[in-house]
């Protein structure tokens, strides 16, 4: 069995509720979640904290790009998380948790243990 088959998954909006360069917040197995849209309509899933504050205001980011790495900048401080893996771009030793995420029938899903 693989490890997104062992998975739950939690729906959490149409596809086409998330505008492009966007994100929306959800709460997933109790935790804040934010679902993000690139402009390339790929679709990632972060927690929502940003660690510098500790408010939930992800969701709340600049979509965008740096270098060709989709990232979301915080509201708060702006700091960017890469939405492939996390990782805060100005401080190596900070990263959010991230989730796999999948659309089936034009609904969004998040995974979780």
């Amino acid at each position: 069995m693989t490890e997104l088959a062992d998975r739950t998954w939690t729906a959490v909006c149409p596809w086409d509720g998330i505008q492009r360069e966007r994100a929306v917040g959800a709460l997933v197995a109790g935790e804040p979640v934010a679902v993000v849209r690139t402009h390339d309509d790929r679709v990632f899933a972060l927690h929502n904290v940003d660690p510098f504050s500790g408010a939930s205001v992800l969701s709340r980011g600049i979509v965008g790009d740096l270098g060709g790495r989709p990232v979301i900048a915080s509201p708060l401080f702006k700091q960017h998380f890469a939405l492939e893996d996390g990782r805060c771009l100005e401080d190596a030793d900070v990263a959010v948790a991230t989730y796999p995420v999948r659309v089936v029938d034009g609904v969004v899903q998040i995974g979780h243990p």
